[in-house]
């Protein structure tokens, strides 16, 4: 079934640097604007924080619907027109959009300007199928690892400098947004090689699997992906108590504004890049696959509860490396995946697996925001308990712990030789 062409080592090495650096730069475009969104939500709205914590489950939740729908149509028109392709049109799209929500006055702009970022953000699902078409299958885990990587440094930079920016105005953040997000256009344009060729491409695409229910459905015809599809589901929402709450929590618990959200944001991309860049690779040879999904899951887990209890900032803060320790599940996870499914449907796999993430997405918002502005409200059934929310994710990535213990039980997964290159 794997059949990856074998490119050179020197050319895989600048292929992984364009698309790092690609994936870097939109990274960075998100993460700016992560610490003064749900700001300036709050001073369209009049100052109402658990009313902001309602728009913004909203604003998730659109986000989140369209990468649903347009992850398989990307998928399915990466394989069939090529990588480079997609990539350019959603970081140009990017760029138009940060402007627009620069320039919004009112919340209805603001949607507008969500419903534009999520059908382009469906990208990333391209990206990681650009890391199948030059990666053989033994290396991808740590080709994963790097492209976590990229996340983890763009979160580093983007929150930092968008809690510094927005100290000097809420809006200057989206102009720095749409400003790296085209010069990530320009950048993959002059620069970014194609990792299809014509002679792997899909003959013709297939509207059958390109649509969000077609794709999920897809995953059945791969009964490892399939069983493994749910713990990205369930990891995918758990992460959402972070997303749809962490600035507002941090906000009423502790009283951070954007620049102290900012820097523990760039803690937190300090160490998924650590995780990611570093861990996996030397790890992945010692444990195998199965064995890092249980541990990252473990302490996924852990870093979640601490943040819930945690009665003070610094105990907070403290939970953040075991969280990011979580991300030793994704690599692994992502490299079993791609050895079940033919070269030519990895970006119809891709695009599904991003459906399903972005499926959690579309009411984790919701349920996250809405449950943390009920435990803060006068209408709370527990008192003192405003990490509700990350104690349900816990809860969520201990279930993904025992789908990955059933899902794998019987997989002889072995760790594969320790790679020398990317």
């Amino acid at each position: 079934m794997e059949n990856t062409v074998q490119h050179p080592a020197h050319m895989r090495r600048a292929a992984l640097t364009f698309i790092f650096v690609t994936v870097l730069i939109d990274i960075l475009s998100f993460g700016i604007i992560i610490p003064v969104l749900p700001h300036l939500i709050v001073e369209l709205v009049g100052g109402s924080i658990a009313q902001a914590a309602v728009w913004s489950s909203g604003f998730g939740t659109l986000f989140m619907l369209m990468q649903f729908v347009c992850s398989p149509i990307q998928g399915a028109l990466s394989d069939r027109f090529g990588r480079r392709t997609v990539i350019l049109i959603s970081s140009f799209g990017l760029g138009v959009d940060f402007i627009v929500m620069a320039l919004a006055p009112v919340l209805s702009l603001l949607f507008i300007g969500r419903v534009v970022s999520g059908m382009c953000a469906a990208s990333f699902s391209t990206a990681n199928a650009y890391i199948a078409d030059i990666t053989p299958k033994e290396k991808r885990a740590a080709a994963f690892g790097m492209l976590g990587a990229a996340f983890g440094i763009g979160f580093i930079i983007g929150p930092a400098l968008g809690g510094l920016l927005g100290h000097i105005s809420i809006r200057l953040p989206f102009w720095a947004a749409a400003f790296l997000a085209l010069i990530n256009f320009c950048y993959g344009y002059f620069v970014l090689p194609e990792s299809l060729p014509p002679e792997r491409r899909s003959a013709r695409i297939d509207w059958r699997h390109a649509n969000p229910l077609g794709s999920l459905l897809l995953l059945r015809r791969y009964p490892q992906v399939f069983a493994l599809a749910a713990v990205f589901f369930l990891l995918a929402l758990a992460q959402f108590s972070i997303n749809s709450t962490y600035v507002l929590y941090t906000d009423f618990r502790y009283g951070w504004g954007p620049q102290a959200v900012g820097y523990t944001l760039a803690l937190v991309g300090l160490c998924t890049a650590i995780v990611q860049a570093g861990l996996v690779r030397r790890l992945m040879p010692k444990l195998g696959e199965r064995r890092m999904i249980l541990a990252g899951l473990s302490f996924a887990a852990i870093g979640y509860l601490v943040m819930c209890f945690a009665p003070d900032a610094w105990i907070f803060v403290a939970s953040i490396p075991f969280l990011c320790l979580g991300g030793l599940a994704g690599p692994p996870a992502q490299s079993l995946v791609t050895h079940q499914v033919d070269p030519h449907e990895q970006g119809r796999l891709q695009g599904a697996l991003t459906s399903l993430q972005s499926l959690a997405g579309i009411f984790g918002p919701a349920l996250f925001a809405n449950l943390f502005a009920l435990f803060i409200s006068d209408h709370a059934p527990v008192r003192r308990l405003p990490g509700v929310a990350f104690a349900l994710a816990a809860a969520l990535v201990f279930a993904a712990l025992l789908t990955t213990e059933y899902a794998t039980r019987h997989l002889r997964l072995r760790a594969p030789p320790a790679a020398t290159g990317p």
